[in-house]
């Protein structure tokens, strides 16, 4: 049937497709009216409308309605309104309905359907569309004209593009979150950034979006069909990386005319557009690019329609109406909304239809289950929810309970958690911010809504902020915007070498070396060096100027081999001639060309040659000294040593060595030791460290191994080292230890003179232990190294503990004595009798010595008693303990001479006081000496063996056993 409509005021349908300037027109045309009204598809596109009225007309004479927002001043005359908000009932001079080609969406078709049938301005109606809704409207609308608009630009087809070659300034379009956040990502890591937009985001969250691609932040936006509803964007290109959708039961392929739709926020106003495809997509149908191309699509036949006269008897009688069928066949019925679909849900509630018996209650049961699901989920929550509600409100003068109501908000009052929980939270507090503007269902809604309304606010910036996070390289945008501009780029280098460019921080600047900030976009990482190049050039030349001009304090090297320059590696020191002399390479720069690294390197090199010459100048002077003969040799080897060499290695060339010579080397520092020819000054920390240093970059290491601790007269021997290393550091390997060359010539001369002291046997006692600082085990490590052999010898337990005890009463005698000189010269007047004090000391330590010497024993017996239970004793009874010491093992054959140097215990025997010499005469002989005979001309008296048995040894006491027995 011919559905009849006003006839006199005017009705217009503004057609075309879009950049045709439809919704421009409509603004224009409501504000030329006394009061005003238009419908938008989208929120976003009613508030971005209202804004610009408010502009034009002040905030007092517009008002904003939609589901989620009310905006109602006193004095308003104008209304941006969803089509689904729209207050149908109020008169108004100019009405009009965005998008009016929406009457063919299954979801929403039937509410744009009945606004086209019923919805009317008093002076003038109008209806913006595609062209396809032509033959619609002059079916159902009577006396209406037509004005078909043409695009200011044109759209084109140009082929498929992979993501990466896609041109500035573009959109790709999929139609799932999931597909929109794969292909962001991928877009972040080749092209720098994306922004998003989706449906399912709210309006403060897609004008977030939004905002930072036409502000050029980003330069990609990667949306679903919702761009399609009259977003004007400031795209050049679309391409499509999907052609199918899930309309809500279906997944079908996109119709021409809805390609179009997408495709056609291409250009903006007189700017060309172009579209295409990406990712898996190969290309798109040959006859639905010309129907874009040619803006000619297959007419709309029939759109969908819903009663509008509803029977609210009975649950059952508002089913019934809502499924009445029209007689016009051009108006088919629409496909289960989901108002219905909750309303059939809640009907089956025993609660509910127990409830739902009377006319007002069963309205109100419809208007509860037309609250929004924004979450979507496919689910009872949402039924749940609005049974809830019902039983809330279904009290006669009930109210929602405050308690309850701020429990279910006060849920969703949360900030954490990742993109999909936050947009879960937006989207259900999205649905009370709806119930808020239920006034009648609420006591205070105002409260609510600010409240429900302050919590969408912050949920959609924080969204969009991990949105931004997620997919946009802030850093890459800014670089690339500022690129494209070709001027000075503004960076910034701080004081411990953070590179910031245009504010962002890009890497750090480590001597001349830039190293970028880690990325694992390769796209990003060209961004960042490409802006560093450009921002660093004039730094590096400046940096240049000041290293060659900066005083060698501000230089140094390590035991990575490193030079360094204010703290940052700009060389390595390689081999050089000699292992003083090395040579200098500097770190490469990409900043550097051949005469400034040059430049760069001589500075080094000199700075080199002056620290060994300051810190090293000990062996730098060996090297320089003119001198000849066996003397130069010595030296020479000493460098090489770097000022440590083993005795054994420059035995041949000490031997040669002169008197002069040896007063030469003397005045050079050098000391001619018994184990090592060194450098005493060349011992210290400071040199130390350079030597080795040198050691490692002449044997061509990457570092130095880790070096003695400063202090340490010795560390246990690391095999890992070798020998030269410890020779480097001031060390002689030793046994189980490496010693400092200084402290092992003490050593080996304090061993000497205890062999002399006691017939040429030592024991490891603390005086020994105490030079090298080490353990007796370790101690006889050294002995052993140093040639002497350990043999254990079997000695009365109380002759030792005797000597033990008057060793230790010297010991104290000694300190006592010390401790009252000390205190005798502090509290005596200048010039007293210092021989006093000496005296009284020598009596206190003999008194002290027998007390000492009889607690020692005591304590020995105890010790000996508990640990060795079978005692060994002489023929008198006497306890035996088995003692070991240590004898020097000449390095020639026995019998053939002590080493040089070190007297042995036959010289010992000899006597001290007799003549020595060739004309000396010797005991037991008679006459000059002569070998012949004996006085008288007979044969001279033997002489007496000089290594007789020792008289406190076991074997002089079985001798007298054995001379008592006959």
């Amino acid at each position: 049937m011919q559905i009849s409509t006003r006839t006199g005021p005017r009705i217009l349908a503004i057609l075309g497709p879009t950049n045709t300037g439809k919704t421009h027109l409509a603004m224009e045309r409501m504000l030329a009216h006394t009061t005003g009204m238009i419908g938008f598809p989208l929120r976003l596109l009613a508030r971005e409308n209202y804004d610009r009225a408010v502009a034009k007309v002040g905030k007092g004479a517009v008002a904003l309605i939609t589901g989620e927002e009310r905006i109602l001043p006193k004095t308003a005359r104008y209304f941006l309104c969803t089509v689904e908000a729209m207050p149908v009932a109020k008169q108004v001079d100019f009405l009009a309905i965005d998008e009016i080609q929406m009457c063919a969406d299954p979801e929403r078709g039937h509410v744009f359907t009945d606004r086209l049938l019923h919805a009317r301005g008093r002076s003038e109606t109008m209806f913006m569309g595609a062209e396809t809704i032509r033959p619609v409207i002059r079916k159902l609308v009577d006396n209406v004209e037509f004005d078909r608009r043409e695009r200011f630009s044109t759209l084109s087809y140009n082929g498929a593009k992979k993501i990466q070659r896609l041109p500035a300034q573009s959109a790709v379009v999929t139609f799932s979150a999931q597909e929109v956040y794969a292909v962001a990502e991928l877009v972040r890591r080749q092209k720098g950034g994306a922004a998003v937009v989706l449906g399912a985001l709210s309006p403060r969250t897609r004008n977030a979006q939004v905002e930072m691609f036409q502000n050029g932040e980003v330069e990609h936006l990667i949306a679903t069909d919702a761009i399609g509803m009259g977003l004007n964007l400031d795209l050049n290109h679309v391409a499509f990386a999907a052609m199918k959708k899930f309309d809500g039961k279906f997944n079908r392929g996109l119709t021409a005319a809805e390609t179009a739709q997408i495709a056609g926020r291409a250009g903006r106003h007189m700017n060309d557009g172009t579209f295409g495809v990406t990712g898996n997509l190969s290309g798109i149908d040959a006859d639905i690019i010309e129907q874009i191309e040619e803006h000619e699509f297959e007419p709309l036949a029939k759109v969908f329609w819903r009663n509008a006269r509803l029977d609210f008897r009975s649950v059952g009688a508002l089913q019934k109406s809502l499924r009445k069928r029209s007689d016009d066949p051009t108006l088919m019925l629409a496909r289960e909304p989901v108002d219905e679909i909750m309303l059939d849900h809640l009907a089956r509630n025993e609660d509910v239809a127990r409830i739902a018996t009377a006319p007002d209650r069963v309205q109100l049961l419809w208007e509860i289950c037309q609250i929004p699901d924004f979450r979507n989920i496919h689910t009872d929550a949402h039924p749940r929810l609005l049974t809830s509600i019902y039983r809330y409100l279904a009290k006669p003068g009930s109210k929602l309970p405050i308690d309850w109501l701020g429990e279910q908000v006060l849920r969703l009052d949360r900030y954490d958690g990742d993109i999909d929980q936050l947009s879960s939270r937006l989207a259900g507090i999205r649905v009370w911010t709806y119930v808020s503007h239920k006034h009648h269902w609420l006591e205070d809604a105002n409260h609510w809504q600010e409240r429900t309304r302050a919590i969408e606010d912050k949920l959609s910036d924080v969204l969009h902020e991990r949105l931004t996070q997620r997919f946009v390289d802030r850093r890459t945008s800014v670089l690339l915007k500022s690129l494209k501009d070709k001027s000075e780029l503004m960076s910034t280098i701080t004081a411990n070498g953070e590179v910031q460019v245009e504010g962002e921080f890009v890497g750090r600047l480590d001597g001349f070396r830039f190293i970028a900030d880690e990325t694992d976009a390769a796209f990003e990482g060209k961004a960042i060096a490409s802006a560093a190049r450009r921002a660093l050039t004039g730094e590096i030349a400046q940096r240049v100027k000041q290293l060659e001009t900066d005083e060698d304090d501000k230089f140094a090297v390590n035991g990575k081999l490193e030079v360094l320059w204010n703290g940052a590696q700009v060389g390595v020191l390689k081999k050089g001639d000699t292992v003083l002399s090395p040579e200098v390479q500097v770190i490469d720069s990409e900043f550097f060309d051949g005469p400034t690294r040059e430049r760069v390197r001589t500075r080094l090199q000199n700075f080199v040659n002056s620290h060994i010459e300051a810190r090293l100048k000990m062996l730098t002077r060996l090297r320089d000294c003119q001198l000849s003969g066996p003397i130069r040799g010595l030296l020479f080897q000493l460098n090489e040593g770097l000022g440590c060499v083993p005795r054994s290695e420059l035995e041949s060339l000490v031997k040669d060595l002169s008197d002069e010579d040896r007063k030469a080397l003397a005045k050079l520092g050098v000391r001619l030791g018994v184990e090592t020819v060194h450098v005493l000054d060349a011992l210290k920390p400071d040199p130390v460290e350079l030597r080795g240093i040198l050691w490692a970059v002449a044997r061509e290491l990457d570092a130095l191994p880790e070096l003695p601790p400063a202090g340490r007269t010795s560390v246990p021997n690391d095999r890992a080292n070798s020998k030269g290393f410890y020779l480097a550091a001031g060390y002689m390997p030793v046994g189980p230890l490496a010693a400092r060359v200084d402290m092992l010539e003490r050593f080996a001369a304090l061993l000497r003179q205890k062999a002399r002291e006691n017939d040429g046997k030592v024991r490891p006692d603390p005086d020994l232990l105490s030079l090298l600082g080490c353990t007796v085990e370790q101690a006889e490590g050294v002995f052993t190294a140093l040639g002497w052999r350990a043999e254990v010898t079997k000695v009365k337990k109380s002759e030792l503990e005797a000597k033990e005890a008057e060793k230790k009463a010297e010991e104290a005698a000694k300190a006592a004595a010390k401790t009252d000189a000390d205190k005798a010269t502090a509290e005596k007047p200048e010039g007293s009798d210092a021989a006093e004090t000496e005296t009284k000391a020598d009596a206190k330590a003999e008194d002290a010595a027998p007390v000492e010497a009889k607690a020692e024993p005591a304590k020995a017996e105890a010790e000996t008693a508990a640990e060795t239970p079978a005692v060994e004793t002489d023929a008198d009874g006497d306890e035996l303990v088995e003692v070991k010491y240590f004898v020097r093992v000449d390095r020639r054959k026995r019998g053939g001479g002590q080493n040089r140097g070190q007297r042995g215990p036959r010289q010992e025997a000899r006597g001290k006081g007799g003549p020595k010499g060739k004309g000396g005469n010797r005991p037991h002989q008679g006459g000059k000496g002569g070998r012949g005979g004996k006085p008288g001309g007979g044969r001279h008296q033997a002489p007496e063996k000089a290594n007789q048995i020792n008289e406190d040894s076991p074997f002089a006491k079985l001798k007298e056993m054995l001379e008592a027995k006959g």
